[in-house]
């Protein structure tokens, strides 16, 4: 490839889905196997993190800033991400034990302040879900802005990866060249993908060591969808000038709690059958790779348009099958292979929680981190009979949790098998079952780690509460939505760099 539109020409072209085809059908073959013969085991659970940020002026002036690409080439602590503002801090896997969270939590801080340091004269990273206060040009310019490379009109603020590309290019044109965000109080259009860049995640990994369990671990992870998000909702707003014309009372009654759910799922689903969504339950490992080989085929890329090289990673059996996976965007996904862990190897599968927001402190995503692999470890450990809860309520529960957060109608099934919407119910489990599973896997003072997370469901406040209650107070203080939408995002942005966490704040 020596251009961006021959990337973009070979990606589109049917003689690439076809080959590309048939190398996924055969890799898949491969990977079944592996799991059938037991190749993918290990002996240890382990943790890891993958966090996205974006980049702002600093703390009293959180316009959105652009990063510059030698900044990725100069640190190791930070990696590209869609937007021009963002990057992405990643931490090596860790055992699941003590020492292995204790590790985790440790990694995640210092590699935040390397990121920080190695940004530090362009601007500031921010730990958010989503960013409202855009450069000079506003964020409809910033987001709808294109540039002419190698002949295509691509997003300008996008990452000019053959990938992004790719992908951007593929999503414009099976919706007929407009994408469309709808959410309560806005409507507005966009001419590619780069909307998906207004919002951040942190996603947990959890690597499961006995691969024939790994539907227990995924199907209950299925039924923690909606709990975990309500407790960690962060995006209740958009840019101010999307609301333009819009009651301010009206968006701040009916506004979602978690609008990144939205945003995703609009900015890319326009395939015949949804990328982005709740998985189906899976019944045996090999149906993750089933789920992946069905999924609708997005921007293939051949190895040997990148990679040269011999084939030394253990990835590489599958190179083409893992390209598909990473557009295979459920919110829930299996990983297969990755960095050694302990006394294992690349060989490995691993659950990667995909739903949870940008929290706004370290603190507060070490605690989701040991939040949600203690829980999925502890549920199953104790044989809780979560997963009678049938998939359709799961998958409700999901969505109410990202449109009413904490007041949500949230559904459950207790440890004596009782279909309960009782809120108090569902999160005195949800945090005993994380204590015991953190305590299973020999972490000495588990609340140490909750305790930020339990103090978000005994305060009744999460993040997103916080910001749809300071956007009141400036509408009261007689600003309109978006001046107190942009105070808002200031005072956020100072306290996420000047508290230890969330718990803390006025």
């Amino acid at each position: 490839m020596t251009d961006l539109s021959d990337v973009v020409a070979r990606s589109l072209a049917p003689e690439t889905r076809e080959r590309f085809t048939d190398r996924v059908d055969e890799q898949a073959a491969f990977l079944r196997a592996a799991f059938d013969d037991g190749d993918l085991d290990n002996d240890e659970f382990a943790i890891g993190l993958e966090m996205e940020v974006y980049a702002v002026a600093d703390s009293e002036d959180p316009r959105l800033v652009r990063l510059p690409a030698e900044r990725f080439s100069e640190s190791d602590a930070i990696t590209k991400e869609l937007g021009l503002h963002n990057a992405e801090i990643n931490t090596d896997p860790s055992v699941f034990d003590d020492e292995g969270l204790a590790e985790q939590a440790a990694t995640i801080r210092r590699q935040t302040d390397r990121a920080r340091a190695a940004v530090a004269d362009d601007g500031e990273l921010v730990l958010d879900a989503m960013w409202t206060t855009p450069p000079a040009e506003g964020a409809h310019s910033y987001l709808a802005a294109t540039d002419d490379r190698d002949g295509l009109a691509v997003a300008a603020n996008m990452r000019p990866a053959p990938r992004y590309v790719a992908i951007d290019e593929a999503i414009r044109e099976q919706a007929g060249g407009t994408l469309s965000l709808s959410v309560p109080g806005a409507d507005v259009e966009f001419p590619s993908i780069l909307f998906e860049s207004l919002a951040t995640s942190i996603q947990p990994h959890l690597q499961i060591p006995d691969t024939d369990t790994l539907p227990a671990y995924y199907d209950a992870g299925i039924r923690t969808l909606g709990p975990l998000l309500a407790l960690a909702t962060n995006s209740p707003f958009l840019p101010g000038e999307f609301y333009e014309g819009a009651d301010p009372e009206r968006v701040l009654d009916e506004t979602h709690h978690e609008l990144r759910i939205a945003v995703f799922e609009q900015s890319v689903n326009y395939t015949d059958s949804p990328k982005v969504r709740v998985p189906e339950d899976i019944d045996a490992p090999e149906d993750i790779v089933d789920g992946v080989l069905a999924d609708d085929l997005v921007a293939p890329f051949l190895r040997e348009w990148v990679a040269d090289g011999p084939k030394t990673e253990y990835t590489d059996n599958y190179w083409e099958f893992e390209h598909k996976r990473g557009t295979y965007w459920r919110w829930l996904r299996c990983v297969i292979g990755g960095d050694p862990v302990g006394t294992g190897d690349e060989r490995s599968a691993r659950i990667e929680y995909r739903p949870l927001p940008t929290q706004p402190t370290v603190t507060d995503v070490v605690g989701l981190q040991a939040l949600t692999a203690g829980l999925l470890v502890g549920l199953v450990a104790a044989d809780h009979p979560i997963t009678d809860l049938p998939w359709e309520a799961a998958e409700e529960s999901f969505y109410a949790a990202a449109a009413e957060g904490l007041d949500a109608e949230l559904a459950w099934v207790t440890a004596d098998g009782e279909r309960t919407t009782d809120r108090e119910t569902i999160f005195e489990e949800v945090f005993e079952y994380a204590t015991r599973g953190l305590t299973e896997q020999g972490v000495a003072d588990p609340e140490s780690y909750l305790a930020p997370i339990r103090a978000r469901w005994e305060a009744g406040t999460t993040p997103s509460q916080w910001k749809i209650a300071r956007v009141r107070e400036g509408l009261d203080d007689g600003l309109d939505l978006a001046a107190a939408i942009e105070r808002m995002q200031r005072t956020y942005v100072r306290h996420s760099a000047e508290s230890d966490s969330f718990a803390e704040w006025p």
